[in-house]
């Protein structure tokens, strides 16, 4: 149930069981129907549920899917994956500012609603997610990025954006045996220890407190390169690359800058998660941080389930993961729930056949090329921001009648 308010993020909890068990209604042995449980059952089913099982359920359930084949999958041997990170609006309530906090606004009072940030560590080929860290909007992207680390092998090579980059959370991810490709900021300081002939050049990092003694240096490779634009070209960037592979033999720096842009998979699948299975712009709806934590395992479930059937479907019929449609999957899984599969094995197996004919004849043009500004339409409202100062707002009194005095011309 509690994946089920993930996959009809848009529908309230009654409507939500409806969903979930059309088709399967039966009537007791003394003639009674079997009626769906009211909103404040099921809230207080959830509540003894607890986070656990979810998490439990994430931990065992969500792993890489793809192959040696999956376009997009790997390099070189080196199954892709990215980090990245987001935050999600949530249930204005006391107690998930207190747990989760606002982060700030332009206009000094703080967002509108308490919002959880979510980092995640995902498979660039398919789109799953392996591993999350979750907590309040004033914990930093690195803190939570630790929480990454154990979903972290040998045979990965781990993309992740400037922001990320700390010498702590860099040391501890190569220790996992995973390589790792991660940006790093303009002004980051490193010095050229050995030029290689592609262009690259050997450098090292040392933690804070080893720099004035240079001490425990750490050997990175460090790439750096531009992306033209013919059209604006003094608005070309330096990209900064470091990398735990030292070998430019194995691994190219010109095959490493391009392959970087592998890690905006993560930020399409993000898409997926917040604008079309959540919705844009929805708030989660639970009101307790327990709830909130449960809800996004659910979504993180659902989400796998979801992408689990497109991955079989492109291997099934030998096509590029990303050609499949995450909407029309999404679409079909509502679809398979409410027509009541039932829990016979047999069952399942032909409604998953079903949906996966569904998904594929449903396949997504190639992708065009496209850049676009960081610009946004929508802007900021002029009206206050709500908070707990105005929940007990003054009702009125009086009825409209005994409200409203006409004025009368003098």
């Amino acid at each position: 149930y509690v994946m089920a308010l993930a996959l009809f993020s848009g529908s309230g909890y009654e409507e939500v069981m409806r969903n979930l068990v059309e088709g399967l209604a039966w009537e007791s042995g003394w003639g009674q129907r079997w009626t769906v449980p009211s909103q404040p059952a099921l809230s207080q089913a959830r509540s003894r549920l607890g986070v656990e099982p979810l998490a439990e359920l994430f931990a065992r359930g969500c792993v890489v899917l793809a192959s040696e084949s999956t376009p997009g999958g790997f390099w070189r041997g080196c199954r892709l994956m990215s980090i990245d990170g987001t935050i999600l609006d949530l249930a204005d309530t006391t107690d998930n500012a207190t747990e989760f906090g606002r982060p700030g606004s332009s206009r000094g009072e703080g967002s509108a609603f308490p919002q959880l940030r979510l980092v995640g560590l995902g498979e660039c080929g398919t789109h799953v997610v392996v591993g999350a860290g979750m907590g309040s909007c004033k914990i930093g992207e690195t803190t939570l990025a630790r929480g990454l680390l154990g979903s972290m092998t040998a045979g990965m090579l781990v993309f992740a954006d400037r922001g990320f980059f700390s010498f702590g959370l860099w040391t501890e991810a190569a220790a996992t045996g995973a390589d790792l490709l991660w940006r790093t900021k303009s002004n980051h300081t490193l010095v050229v220890d050995e030029r290689l002939g592609d262009g690259s050049y050997l450098s090292h990092i040392q933690a804070n407190t080893d720099r004035k003694r240079q001490a425990n240096p750490v050997t990175v490779r460090v790439i750096e390169y531009r992306v033209e634009d013919p059209g604006r070209p003094e608005s070309e960037t330096v990209y900064r690359l470091i990398t735990t592979l030292l070998d430019p033999e194995a691994a190219p720096a010109a095959e490493l800058a391009v392959l970087y842009s592998q890690r905006w998979e993560f930020e399409t699948m993000l898409d997926e998660l917040k604008t079309h299975q959540r919705g844009p712009r929805v708030v989660l709806r639970s009101k307790t941080p327990a709830g909130v934590y449960q809800e996004m395992y659910g979504y993180l479930c659902t989400h796998y389930a979801i992408r689990a059937v497109m991955a079989d479907t492109a291997t099934g019929h030998g096509v590029d993961p990303d050609k499949i449609s995450f909407t029309a999957a999404l679409h079909a899984s509502r679809r398979s729930v409410r027509a009541g599969l039932g829990t016979a094995a047999h069952t399942l197996t032909v409604a998953l056949k079903a949906t996966i004919r569904e998904v594929y004849a449903q396949l997504l043009r190639a992708r065009r090329l496209r850049s676009n500004p960081r610009v946004v339409k929508r802007k900021m409202s002029s009206y206050g921001v709500k908070r707990d100062v105005r929940r007990g707002w003054p009702q009125p009194t009086r009825t409209p009648q005994q409200a409203i005095r006409v004025l009368h011309a003098p």
